[in-house]
């Protein structure tokens, strides 16, 4: 019997993206480099979830997740 992943799909910015096995809202970020830069912040299902809570934030099949970055121009 071999051991079978399962994944899952949400929406990224609205777009369909897969995540494979159990996924954290920190998990996503670091998957997308994002997880360790200043200036980010991100939402799921309309909510902003605190940084601090990234971590233990899991993600749902069909969940709508949103990330936003801060660029700084003139």
């Amino acid at each position: 019997m071999s051991a079978t992943r399962q994944t899952r799909a949400i929406f990224l910015n609205d777009r369909p993206h897969a995540l494979a096995g159990t996924a954290t809202l920190m998990g996503l970020l670091r998957e997308l480099g994002l997880a360790d830069r200043r200036g980010v912040a991100a939402a799921v299902n309309g909510e902003v979830v605190p940084r601090a809570d990234w971590e233990s934030r899991a993600l749902a099949e069909r969940d709508r997740v949103l990330v936003i970055r801060a660029t700084q121009g003139g």
